[in-house]
Formats: structure tokens, C-alpha cells, sequence
């Protein structure tokens, strides 16, 4: 506990009758001086206590509010349905039920159908959410143009061609599938190892088609409260609406999309509830337009069976590690930038790198780049490929095995 500061002592003045004026004016100037300083010193002390009352002013405002929140019941998440004559129809995030409420006239003036509310137990709206502060606006990565060409990815020429009918010729071509008569297939699933080039060849379709790439891992659909991740769905689907042509590709689909369980934990119950709405978005493709899905995953074997049964993803392409072709092809470009030495075999090197990921290959070409410049060189030797291969075997070590030769 702290305590007051000490007054400093009281200057006093004392004249004796048989002083000479010299003296007398002497001792008045002294005691002049010890009142000023007493009245600084006051005055500093006066300063401080109102600072400090301030301070205590703050924290009793601060402690305030917080037993307010204490006090105050939890809200939840919900949007406006429809505004009818005296009433309004609302949705409960998480779990969809509908409830019909009555609000006060002022408020019933600042509602619309889609905003979203803050309600308590008993359904009574406490305030309107802004929709600016959206978690979407976080959330969500949007690439107007994508600089990868389709020339950037090495060894998928096959798996490249089968994305750009799924997705590329609805959008740049639809009267084709007019003519014939059939439906563009309605979404695209990438599966591979990690590193294969599932989202260079996403990015790739939304450069030739000029269309915008919003892009989202499915590990950011998984949201802390009941209801959001949802939402946060709902939201994406509709930015894409916004911005169409757009193409959406949800990398690490499966952390939403897994098998379901009958685990009745509230984390795997709100999973499931996101997993349901995507599958409530996707099933409205008709509707929305110019605007195409890809998914990718490293998981395949864990997907629920829901989200890949046709109407949803109706093409299903694999993305496996290039082979010794596609190895070359992946180093070339990686290199093409690079100033190697002449005497560099990019198809030995291709042979050393079984089991190797395009991302994997880049690693190398950089790492082998690293050695150059460690030593004082410009030119890239076969000696520093041949140390980068070293390296990324003893970190790969701890992983999936790698043959070197």
C-alpha cells in the first residue's frame, strides 16, 4: 500500500530588534528563497497526486466495465432473414434455427435482410455487427493477377491440360460446352504428395483466364466460435460473386472435409457444420456464375465421401512427384535464371533426385546457388549441386527417405 509524501518543513523567519538593516534584508531574501522552494516542491507534489488520481480514475472505469462484462450474458451470432410488418425473422449461426422476434421501432429502422446481429438467450436483438470487421477481410488472401505462367510448371503436362477443360474452357469458352450440350464439370480436386504444384497450376488457370484468384487454406475455415466458420464460407462465396470471374481454391480442404465421426465434441460438431454449409455453397453452383472451384489436398484417404460424390467435384486429378522427365523439365526452369557452369548435367542431377517434389527441386537449385555465393563465385559448378544434394539429404533425413546415386 502506498502512503502519502511528507509536506517538507515549513520555512520560518526570525528578525532579532537589534539587526541592522543590511542583515534584516539578508535574512528576508533567505527566507524568500526557503518559501519558493517549499512552493515548488508543493506544487510538484500537487502535480502527482493529480496524475496519480487520473490513473486510479482509469482503473476504476476499467474495473467497472470489466464487472459489467461479468455481469452481462453471453450473445451469439445470427443474421436477419426478413423484415416483416412489426417483426423480424432471424437465423442462429451454428445451429440454422429460425426465430421470429419483436424489436423497438428505432431499431427495426437500422435493419436490413442479410445483417448480421447480436442476440441473447431469449432471441432479443442486442446490437448490429458491422459488416466491414468481417473475419473474411483477414481471412482471405485475393490475387488479382497471379504471375505463374503455365510454362513455370514442369512435368504435369497431363494433369495441366485437364485443369484447364475443367476449369479454364468454362470460363473463357462456354459456348463449347453449349454446343455440345453438357454442363461444365462443377469443381476441380487436386491430391498429391506436398510440393507437387497443386497451387502453381490454380494460380496458373487464373492467370490465362484473367480472372480473380481468391485463395484460402481449409485450416482458416476452422473458426474459435460457434457459427463462423459458416459464415466465413458464405462469405467467400460471396466475394467471389463480387469479383467474378473468380476462381476459388481452397488448399488443405481436407482439415473441413474430413470423414465424420461420431465424436460429439463441440470442435468436431462445428467442423461438420462448415464442412455442411461448403457443401450447401457447391451444390448452388448453377447459380453463381462465373466462377470456378479448386481444391487441393495431401490427404485424399481422409475426405469425406460427401464432398467428392459428382455434382461437387466431378474431376478428381491426381498430382503425383514428377518423374526423371519431369524432374529435368522442373530444373530447368529453376535454373533458367541461374549462371551455371558449362559442364552441368541437369538430367544426372534429375536421376540423383528420386522421390523429390518440384518444390523440393527449387530447394535444391537454391541451396546450390547458396554455395556459389558462399564461396565468392558467380557461376553455379556441379560440385555446388552435388553439396546441395548432401544438405537436403541430411535434412530430409528425419522425413521420407531419398535415393542419392
Amino acid at each position: 500500500m502506498s502512503h502519502s509524501p511528507s509536506l517538507p518543513d515549513r520555512p520560518t523567519l526570525d528578525l532579532d530588534p537589534d539587526m541592522s538593516e543590511e542583515e534584516r534584508l539578508a535574512a528576508l531574501r533567505e527566507h524568500y528563497i526557503d518559501v519558493s522552494r517549499v512552493h515548488e516542491e508543493l506544487a510538484d507534489q500537487l502535480e502527482d497526486a493529480r496524475s496519480r488520481q487520473s490513473e486510479l480514475r482509469e482503473e476504476v472505469s476499467d474495473l467497472q466495465e470489466e464487472n459489467e462484462a461479468l455481469k452481462t450474458s453471453s450473445l451469439y451470432i445470427a443474421t436477419v432473414e426478413e423484415l416483416t410488418d412489426d417483426q423480424v425473422l432471424l437465423k442462429q449461426h451454428g445451429n440454422n434455427q429460425e426465430v421470429l422476434t419483436d424489436v423497438s421501432p428505432r431499431l427495426y429502422q437500422k435493419l436490413q435482410a442479410g445483417d448480421r446481429v447480436a442476440i441473447n438467450d431469449s432471441f432479443a436483438i442486442q446490437t448490429v455487427l458491422d459488416q466491414e470487421t468481417d473475419a473474411r477481410a483477414q481471412a482471405m488472401e485475393i490475387s488479382e493477377k497471379p504471375t505463374v505462367h503455365y510454362e513455370d510448371i514442369g512435368g504435369l503436362e497431363e494433369q495441366i491440360q485437364e485443369v484447364r477443360e475443367a476449369v479454364e474452357d468454362p470460363l473463357t469458352n462456354p459456348e463449347k460446352f453449349q454446343q455440345v450440350g453438357i454442363e461444365p464439370p462443377s469443381g476441380v480436386l487436386l491430391h498429391g504428395p506436398p510440393g507437387t504444384g497443386k497451387t502453381m497450376m490454380a494460380k496458373a488457370v487464373a492467370n490465362q483466364t484473367d480472372a480473380t484468384f481468391i485463395k484460402m487454406a481449409g485450416s482458416e475455415l476452422v473458426q474459435k466460435f460457434i457459427g463462423e466458420g459458416a459464415r466465413l464460407v458464405r462469405d467467400l462465396f460471396e466475394l467471389a460473386a463480387e469479383r467474378e470471374p473468380a476462381i476459388i481454391f481452397i488448399d488443405e480442404i481436407d482439415a473441413i472435409a474430413s470423414k465424420r465421426t461420431e465424436s460429439k465434441t463441440s470442435g468436431d460438431a462445428e467442423v461438420q457444420r462448415t464442412m455442411m454449409q461448403l457443401l450447401s455453397e457447391m451444390d448452388g453452383f448453377d447459380q453463381r456464375g462465373d466462377i470456378s472451384i479448386i481444391a487441393a489436398t495431401n490427404r485424399f484417404d481422409m475426405l469425406d465421401r460427401a464432398i467428392l460424390r459428382p455434382g461437387r467435384f466431378d474431376r478428381l486429378i491426381e498430382v503425383p512427384e514428377p518423374d526423371i522427365e519431369g524432374r529435368e523439365q522442373i530444373l530447368h526452369i529453376h535454373t533458367k535464371k541461374m549462371n551455371l557452369s558449362p559442364d552441368i548435367d541437369l538430367e544426372a542431377v534429375a536421376e540423383q533426385t528420386e522421390g523429390f517434389s518440384g518444390a523440393e527441386l527449387e530447394s535444391l537449385a537454391t541451396e546450390a546457388g547458396m554455395f556459389a555465393i558462399r564461396d565468392g563465385r558467380t557461376e553455379v559448378t556441379e560440385e555446388d549441386f552435388e553439396d546441395a544434394l548432401e544438405k537436403v539429404s541430411r535434412e530430409e533425413s528425419a522425413g521420407k527417405p531419398i535415393a542419392f546415386y
